[in-house]
């Protein structure tokens, strides 16, 4: 391992400790063998004034919920070292004590949380530091020697410190093994944590980072000649199976009780994993470090394939052994979690990470190719044997860790769906778009116009460039959207074109033609690729945006209205075919939405003129004298699409503000 220490940039953040203190942080953080996603601390020790403007000397650790990647200044609880110090000599102290005082003892009350490692921090003698989940630690001290190895590797350099549960009880523990010794004189460096990670420290910053640098290289070291040449296995994958992929996602959103994102990972390096042999056995013992479970659980499920009975069975089975799991090791204040995994071994096909959101799949799927690797190397040195389920259940289960995960409140209505909405460059399928992702949707957006790109990750979702008269590419596209994120579960189909009035007896056929293929067969066809994967989604929905000229057309407008009026009849066809398999399908009636790109404030002037009355006459020209606006028949399209109209299928409803011909 590297050391990123440049000193040009060190010298910028020179001036203050808890500056630097941000930028050996940030180092740490930039490297993946190191930390992962919030995991790891760091601390350093620094007079400060008070709110009397008194100094006190303080130690300033990382707060929870802060990435030491992207940790500044603010991201740092400054904490009365005295307190930290006291609480370590009490006998015993509970979780919710320890975090009581911790913050009770802050100097500025608007800070987040002190690491629950706080006061392990304040017991080391030294300034600087630097706590880490470094893999090749982790790997070395999961060998069934890893004590001696470690031991052997480090010498006198390193305090070795059996497992224990983070907080207080490690505290407690390190505090014993250093009380009444000189670490300085005797040339102690840092902490190894069986099982856990590594501490380093010194009272200069650029020692206490190089010295994890260097002492994680002696572990890297250590497994290379234990595991000459080792490299970590590589495989092609099968034939891409989505509907094995959808299908594994909804019986694991089933057993979840909500819906979520699934990420497949099939790379050479996971379908190597998934089918190395044992795989099964070794690759379910536990994760890198008991800090992960609260991610990943203690185990993934594993899966030879994904034909539906096996899959149907692996996830039964899982089910099982996690309630088991619970009912050993569980007592009287326990609450069982949902018994869904977080991540899938697929022969075959490589792994399968589980996430509310994509960002948080996104955080699993890393744990998960760290873990793919780790597990690997560990397995070749010697033999992969992390801590015993009762420790991992401990951590699981822990007041602590689960309350890291419980800060967000209620979800968003649409969160951990996969949603399609065409169109969606501007106007109404903007609107749209904007409305679900908004409600928590994974949101991808189809349209011919380039803009969909820009106008779909101004929402946080994602583009695609697509004709969707062309069956081969709307085919191609939807695959990559359930490839990409496991699934579908909701769909509006709302592109469309208003074709040039005029009478049936002059109408050119190639603008009949055009209002055909645009306005009804390109939704049939978005429906026909769309449906087989609606069929395993989670609470599947459809909206179709249809028109007012369905109940109400007028002269010169046979093209546009008659191909509304065919998609109207399409929705009704599919309500009918879909809900035996829990789909619902409606059809939305919009009418004068004007903020659109259609409606020039030339165009409005135009029309408005027309009748003899003002612009803004003309915009509420309906029964409650409102405007429409595209905001509004977002809101409506997710509405429909949320459990709020879960038992209600087949059904027409106006967004038009009231129209007196079709009432």
């Amino acid at each position: 391992m590297q050391s990123l220490w440049n000193q040009a940039e060190a010298d910028t953040y020179a001036a203050d400790p808890l500056d630097l203190r941000v930028y050996t942080s940030r180092l740490l953080g930039r490297e993946p063998e190191l930390v992962l996603h919030g995991g790891g601390n760091t601390s350093v020790k620094m007079t400060a004034t008070d709110f009397f403007g008194r100094e006190v000397e303080i130690c300033a650790v990382k707060g929870s919920g802060w990435d030491l990647a992207t940790i500044e200044r603010a991201g740092f609880a400054p904490v009365r070292l005295d307190t930290l110090l006291e609480l370590a000599e009490l006998e015993s102290l509970s979780d919710p004590d320890m975090v009581r005082q911790q913050r009770a003892a802050m100097l500025d009350p608007d800070a987040p949380n002190p690491s629950i490692e706080a006061i392990l921090h304040a017991i080391l003698p030294f300034r600087y530091v630097d706590h880490t989940h470094a893999n090749a630690v982790v790997a070395l001290t999961n060998l069934p020697d890893g004590a001696e190895r470690v031991r052997a590797v480090y010498g006198d350099r390193m305090i070795v410190i059996p497992y224990v549960m983070p907080g207080f009880i490690l505290a407690r523990a390190v505090l014993e093994a250093i009380r009444g010794r000189d670490l300085r004189a005797e040339g102690v460096e840092g902490l190894i944590l069986l099982n856990h990670g590594i501490f380093t420290f010194d009272d200069d910053a650029r020692r206490s980072y190089e010295r994890m640098i260097d002492h994680v290289t002696l572990a890297e070291q250590e497994l290379a000649r234990l595991a000459p040449g080792h490299q970590p296995a590589r495989a092609e994958p099968a034939d891409a199976d989505l509907a094995g992929l959808a299908g594994l996602r909804q019986r694991v959103c089933q057993l979840a009780g909500r819906a979520q994102i699934a990420l497949l990972d099939d790379s050479p390096e996971a379908v190597g994993y998934c089918g190395l042999d044992g795989v099964d056995e070794f690759g379910r013992r536990g994760p890198l470090t008991p800090d992960h479970v609260i991610r990943t659980k203690r185990a993934p499920l594993f899966i030879d394939g994904l034909g539906p009975e096996v899959v149907g069975n692996a996830v039964a089975a899982y089910a099982d052994d996690y309630r088991a799991y619970f009912e050993r090791h569980a007592r009287d204040h326990h609450k069982p979690l949902d018994p869904a995994p977080r991540f899938a071994l697929v022969r075959g096909h490589g792994t399968v990470s589980f996430g509310n959101t994509v960002k948080e799949a996104g955080i699993v799927a890393d744990l998960v190719h760290h873990t793919v690797r780790t597990v690997q190397l560990g397995q070749a040195s010697g033999g992969w044997h992390p801590v015993p389920e009762a420790e991992l259940f401990e951590i699981e289960y822990w007041d602590l860790e689960q309350a890291k995960l419980n800060q967000a409140g209620q979800a968003p209505v649409h969160r951990g769906r996969v949603a399609i909405v065409t169109g969606s460059a501007a106007g109404i399928g903007f609107a749209c778009a904007e409305a679900l992702a908004a409600q928590g949707a994974t949101v991808v957006g189809f349209d011919l116009n380039p803009d969909i790109i820009q106008a779909m990750a101004s929402i946080g979702g994602q583009g695609v460039v697509i004709n969707l008269t062309d069956e081969d590419g709307v085919r191609a596209a939807i695959a990559d959207v359930v490839k990409r994120f496991g699934g579908l579960d909701l769909l509006v189909s709302n592109a469309g074109i208003f074709t040039a009035g005029a009478y049936l007896e002059d109408m050119d056929q190639g603008n009949w033609a055009k209002s055909m293929a645009v306005n009804l067969t390109s939704h049939q066809l978005l429906l026909k690729h769309a449906i087989p994967f609606l069929k395993l989604g989670v609470d599947p929905a459809i909206v179709l945006v249809g028109s007012r000229n369905v109940m109400a057309p007028g002269a010169g407008a046979a093209s546009y209205s008659c191909a509304k009026a065919g998609l109207t009849q399409l929705c009704r066809v599919a309500a009918m075919e879909l809900a035996p398999h829990g789909v619902r399908c409606n059809i939305i009636h919009p009418d004068a939405v004007f903020d659109t790109k259609l409606w020039t404030p030339e165009a409005l002037q135009r029309s408005a003129e027309r009748y003899g009355i003002t612009v803004e006459e003309y915009k509420t020209r309906n029964l409650m004298k409102t405007e429409i606006k595209s905001a509004d028949v977002g809101l409506m399209v997710a509405a429909m699409l949320s459990p709020l109209f879960g038992k209600t299928t087949g059904a027409q409803l106006p967004v038009d503000g009231g129209n007196d011909r079709v009432i």
